[in-house]
């Protein structure tokens, strides 16, 4: 037997999984690791358990599976966006921990930017919002920081990578600095009409070319792993940020075809094409991967905290002891009773933009039990998913008339009839709900042969389980109106502490 390796590196945990020719999971394996919170608003992770997660997963994967490295036609690496990690390119070693996407302290740089007018050049440029969220400003808060960064930066000697390019420098010895056209597209810097860095963007955040990776297409051999590592001499044939890799999983190839994860955080993509189109409403436009090798794009929205919500129930309140138990506290009520949790707790995302809006629990009585609150933190995911189809189909010409759903979160059935009558259309989840490394399988599969086309691979899918509405939608309208109430209440929160 012939498998595909995909490492799924994401915020929380790093992830390896063994895939057979029909899109099955031979073995998997995962790996929790810290996160480091230095400051309000900072969320970091040290890039060596990024990297010692990862491939600890992997050589799990493959002894679960009872497998060598021979029989692996080739990796596949997906990865949480928009990260960022410095390091010295003669050492290797990190200048300074990584900078995790849903870190805030650039919050004010980034608003001085919008002061001064640079918006409209970045979003015509890179369809992104300038928002502490994408690499960017990361980047520049290193070089500013950190003592000698910037001059090293300058002499070439400092190497920038979203945590693709850093797992695939450490697998290789060293040998590839590069990333893709997808984790290219999130950090800012790279002008997505034109394919390419762009230097009056790093001109404007100050950072200079020889940091920046080479970019390369999501679906093609790029090198082999170093046989030090215990992965034998596998080659590395796919890469994708974690979203476009659950899009192209869910083989949402043609334009209007979207798709929705429940990971740490919601994202909700619609491919729309070769265009490149900016959005009127606050949705940002990204790279996705591309079997023909030309710039194709979709919509996003970009929700911040979605399944992390059942962690922080788990972690912080206490009100389980591990999250799969949320489903049974949730249901243990019939109802939220009123009670609304928002949880912004780094910043609204899409439609919103808020940096300054700040977690809010409210509709609390005496009555109020655990139940509720796990109801509400399960809607509060539905919620969000909501606003930003609602937005999507202010877009688009292409309503959506089902939504294709994976990740984590995804399992959990109550949250996703929730979610399909919150919307009115059907919600599909496929038999394998781990599209995200799914998808990152298909397109190192895809390079080396191992599957001929997309049409082969969608011959050997299983059957995907539908939810369909269930509820009035008019019963819906006055628990939607709580939720945007609860909203609005909690934007500028921390701005107007502050003030």
């Amino acid at each position: 037997m012939r498998y595909i390796l995909s490492l799924d590196q994401g915020t929380t945990s790093s992830r390896a999984i063994l895939f057979a020719e029909d899109g099955s999971i031979v073995a998997s394996s995962h790996k929790e690791f810290q996160q480091i919170y230095p400051n309000s608003g900072w969320v970091e992770h040290d890039p060596y358990d990024i990297l010692t997660s990862q491939l600890s997963s992997a050589i799990d994967a493959l002894a679960r599976a009872g497998t060598r490295p021979r029989d692996i036609s080739a990796l596949g690496i997906t990865n949480q966006r928009e990260t960022v990690i410095v390091w010295d390119r003669e050492t290797s070693k990190p200048v300074y921990n990584a900078i995790v996407w849903q870190d805030r302290r650039t919050a004010g740089a980034c608003e001085q930017l919008v002061r001064d007018g640079a918006e409209e050049l970045v979003r015509g440029k890179t369809g992104l919002l300038i928002d502490p969220y994408f690499s960017a400003s990361k980047i520049a808060w290193i070089l500013d920081n950190v003592a000698g960064a910037r001059e090293k930066a300058e002499a070439g000697k400092l190497a920038f990578g979203t945590v693709d390019s850093w797992l695939i420098w450490n697998l290789t010895s060293g040998r590839k600095h590069i990333t893709d056209y997808t984790n290219a597209s999130r950090t800012m810097l790279f002008n997505l009409v034109e394919g390419k860095w762009d230097g009056e963007l790093l001109r404007l955040f100050k950072i200079p070319l020889q940091m920046m990776p080479e970019v390369v297409w999501s679906s093609g051999e790029i090198g082999e792993v170093t046989t030090t590592l215990g992965l034998g001499s596998v080659p590395i044939a796919g890469i994708a940020g974690d979203q476009q890799a659950a899009l192209f999983g869910q083989l949402c190839l043609k334009p209007g075809d979207a798709k929705n994860t429940y990971g740490t955080g919601c994202f909700l993509l619609q491919n729309i094409g070769e265009t490149f189109v900016s959005s009127k409403h606050r949705l940002i436009t990204t790279l996705i991967c591309s079997l023909n090798r030309r710039l194709e794009y979709a919509f996003e929205g970009s929700i911040f905290i979605g399944g992390a919500v059942v962690q922080w129930l788990r972690d912080n309140l206490k009100l389980i002891s591990k999250s799969s138990d949320v489903e049974a506290l949730a249901q243990s009520v019939k109802d939220s009773d009123g009670v609304v949790l928002v949880p912004s707790f780094v910043g609204l995302g899409a439609p919103h933009w808020d940096a300054h809006a700040s977690g809010l629990l409210i509709g609390l009585r005496r009555s109020t039990q655990p139940g509720h609150i796990a109801r509400a933190a399960l809607e509060s995911i539905a919620f969000q998913v909501a606003d930003v189809i609602d937005a999507m189909n202010s877009e688009s010409a292409n309503w959506f008339f089902e939504l294709r759903v994976d990740g984590g979160a995804a399992v959990n059935d109550m949250l996703m009839q929730f979610q399909a009558d919150l919307l009115g259309i059907p919600v599909v989840r496929p038999a394998v709900t781990e599209t995200t490394a799914l998808g990152a399988a298909y397109l190192a599969g895809l390079a080396v042969g191992f599957w001929e086309s997309p049409e082969q691979i969608w011959s050997l899918r299983k059957n995907d389980t539908r939810y369909e509405p269930k509820a009035d939608m008019n019963q819906m309208m006055a628990p939607r109106q709580r939720w945007q109430n609860a909203v609005e209440r909690s934007k500028h929160w921390i701005q107007d502490e502050s003030a």
